[in-house]
């Protein structure tokens, strides 16, 4: 049977593939730009004919209506990191959680240990083999393929056609609908003195040939946009965005010194603008694979002179990385942080950068501390962390003793909480004498 038929036969409106949803069912939905909105609105008009859905995601972007807390017996979320859409029923417990390292997530679907019934998601057309492309977030997106009941695609001609392992073949789909909507964008942020400091540090440390990760944020990009004069760079990533997409317009990035994959620059999800987006289609240098492939820690790690670059909120004397939550209180998730904090570790030549700004609320609160604030979550930890970059400087941390490591942090921290910071840790470290 011709592929084009099997598609018409597949085809329905969004209101009618939410049929295929059973009582109980976990609907997995991919990363950020690669929601499905018409499903997911058809979904959420009607959650009160569902008892105990759940929705499972690393990051939202949208407010569906399901984001309510009177209707939460109807469909939860259940968020392996928190976005502007789930962060509020986080914080005030009507949204569940699940820790994860975003590498280790396809193997908790493969295993059994999170459900796939469904999985709903966004996907360019269908090429004359009968392939969609799940370009803009690969992330979890195919192992849930290999273990849902149900899989209903979203096709909408303003996803790209990506390369590399996101294809699902017709054959593998329930349900097909169709959409025009823009893909959601986020653009880049606006950056400060105190970022482009930060960004200037981390700079003069990437070197020519250098292949980067570059994690979501605002001082992440500030680094991006400070390292247009680099050649021959390379990019082994979690996320694309408008960053990478300047630095390889700029002729940073051509991946030709990798080690492994040379030529060729791998992420597992999208987030930008229209522009980044068109970019993507069938790019030859562009790969978008799952987040086992991208972000697995051994994998990653053989590629030499591998350059992490993430985000944190806070920091202890010892080292350890507050990066998802203030207190008890969720902001994000873990993310991809740990995995690639270790893959740069193992990586010959690799750095692993933590960057973060000195102070919080106005110059008021230190972030760096003699400990994480209680309750809050470890994120990267004491043995993994190595630099450490605030506007003031960098702290290198990895063999360097506890003590070692505070008189570093300190150095790095900004000047009206030092010497309340010295005498903090003296008072910490005469205690394990």
């Amino acid at each position: 049977m011709a592929f084009a038929q099997v598609y018409q036969e597949k085809l329905t409106k969004a209101e009618d593939a939410i049929s295929l949803v059973r009582n109980g069912d976990t609907i997995i939905v991919p990363t950020g730009a690669a929601e499905p909105p018409k499903l997911l609105t058809a979904l959420a008009e009607q959650r009160l004919n569902f008892l105990d859905l759940k929705i499972s995601q690393i990051l939202s972007l949208k407010k569906y209506g399901f984001f309510d807390p009177a209707t939460v017996h109807h469909i939860r979320h259940v968020s392996y990191f928190f976005g502007p859409a789930s962060r509020p029923g986080g914080q005030e417990g009507w949204s569940d959680y699940m820790p994860a390292n975003f590498s280790e997530v396809p193997s908790l679907i493969r295993r059994g240990w999170t459900s796939a019934d469904v999985l709903f998601s966004l996907a360019s057309p269908m090429d004359e083999e009968g392939f969609f492309s799940l370009s803009l977030a690969v992330d979890y997106s195919m192992a849930s393929i290999e273990k849902a009941r149900v899989v209903v695609l979203e096709v909408n001609p303003n996803v790209p056609y990506c390369f590399g392992s996101n294809r699902v073949h017709i054959s593998q789909v329930t349900a097909l609908i169709e959409s025009e909507d823009p893909i959601a964008e986020v653009g880049l942020p606006k950056i400060g003195p105190v970022q482009e400091a930060i960004g200037k540090y981390v700079a003069d440390m990437v070197n020519d040939g250098d292949t980067l990760q570059i994690g979501y944020g605002g001082i992440p990009d500030a680094v991006v946009m400070q390292l247009t004069n680099k050649r021959d760079l390379g990019i082994h990533t979690e996320m694309i965005g408008d960053g990478i997409l300047m630095l390889v317009e700029a002729g940073s990035v051509n991946n030709k010194l990798k080690n492994i994959n040379t030529g060729k620059m791998f992420a597992t999800f999208a987030l930008g603008s229209k522009k980044l987006y068109q970019w993507m289609h069938r790019h030859p240098m562009l790969e978008m694979h799952p987040v086992d492939i991208t972000n697995d820690p051994y994998l990653a790690g053989q590629i030499n002179n591998l350059v992490s670059i993430n985000a944190t909120m806070q920091i202890d004397f010892i080292g350890q990385c507050g990066s998802e939550t203030l207190g008890h209180s969720p902001i994000s998730g873990t993310g991809g942080q740990t995995d690639f904090v270790r893959a740069a570790n193992r990586s010959e030549g690799g750095k692993s950068f933590i960057v973060l700004p000195s102070t919080a609320k106005n110059d008021s609160i230190s972030r760096i501390v003699p400990s994480l604030s209680s309750g809050t979550h470890v994120s990267t930890s004491k043995n993994d962390i190595n630099y450490v970059v605030t506007e003031y400087g960098v702290a290198q941390l990895r063999g360097k003793s506890a003590k070692q490591r505070a008189e570093a942090l300190i150095k790095v921290a900004h000047p009206k909480f030092r010497d309340q910071l010295k005498e903090q840790s003296q008072q910490v470290f005469s205690l394990q004498k």
